[in-house]
């Protein structure tokens, strides 16, 4: 299970490129980038990944031809998470290269944007079992986030968060845990940052399960499960297209781990929201 990356982190307010491109007299058409991302919410809200992949694409291709790198940077981020989420692995490659050579293009390799996008490119590799590439970009992220955000910008949440689920693939336990607990530090100083957490307790309680078995480390995977429901069942969070997201993601987890109950309700919820979309 793995933490979102949000499109406003995609933002690159200095572009080089476009600057020498206006210098040169070209003729830059920019992308309503916001009005992209309002109508994607929109195919989101519905599980509607079609519509929002052809949606991306309609958008790549008017990018391109205005010569809107910027633009473009923002829609290829989010093209690698969808084929991540729908598990189309040769797309989200292909994306990924699409992606870093727009870096490269746009001269942003050291800006927290660039660090969002290598973030997204991990989290497609750890997805498609590539963790040696996942653990390059993560530290790569790491290094640009620590030294450019503060503590506690929920960006930082968000990377501990994904990072950790890489280390916990290669056996490193106790980096991993020190991962999760600075992701719930970070998280619950930020606002409706309850999804987060639950999801990061989740985690945990599958890095013990891993490490320990079930039977050994039956009081922590129980602690961590009690308090993800807990967190779930938060009041003033927002019952969202991305709350129903997330229920449906965590699902799962519960029924594994036998509480079947509230798992059954994490998906009626999901279920509900997305028919009143």
């Amino acid at each position: 299970m793995s933490d979102i990356i949000k499109k406003e982190d995609y933002a690159e307010p200095n572009c080089p490129l476009c600057i020498e491109n206006l210098k040169r007299g070209t003729n830059i058409t920019s992308i309503p980038v916001s009005r992209v991302f309002e109508k994607l919410d929109e195919y989101f809200s519905k599980n509607d990944y079609i519509g929002a992949e052809r949606h991306l694409l309609y958008w790549k291709n008017e990018a391109e031809l205005g010569f809107d790198e910027r633009g473009k940077f923002s829609v290829l981020n989010e093209l690698m998470g969808l084929y991540r989420k729908t598990g189309q692995k040769e797309k989200a490659f292909s994306a990924v290269d699409d992606t870093l050579k727009n870096i490269k293009a746009l001269q942003n390799e050291e800006s927290v944007s660039a660090a969002t996008a290598y973030l997204n490119m991990a989290t497609v590799f750890k997805a498609f079992g590539e963790t040696q590439k996942s653990l390059e970009l993560f530290k790569k992220a790491t290094a640009i986030y620590e030294n450019e955000l503060k503590p506690d910008d929920e960006r930082l949440g968000g990377l501990y968060n994904n990072f950790a689920l890489t280390l916990v693939d290669l056996n490193q336990y106790e980096s991993a845990l020190s991962l999760y607990e600075k992701a719930l530090g970070v998280m619950k100083n930020v606002p409706y940052g309850e999804l987060e957490m639950a999801i990061t307790h989740l985690n945990i309680a599958d890095l013990y399960n891993k490490k320990d078995g079930a039977e050994k480390a039956e009081k922590e995977i129980e602690f961590n499960l009690t308090e993800a429901e807990k967190l779930l069942d938060t009041d003033n969070v927002p019952k969202n297209g991305y709350y129903a997201f997330v229920c449906e993601k965590c699902a799962p987890s519960f029924s594994f781990y036998g509480r079947f109950f509230f798992a059954s309700e994490l998906q009626k919820r999901a279920k509900e929201i997305y028919e009143r979309s």
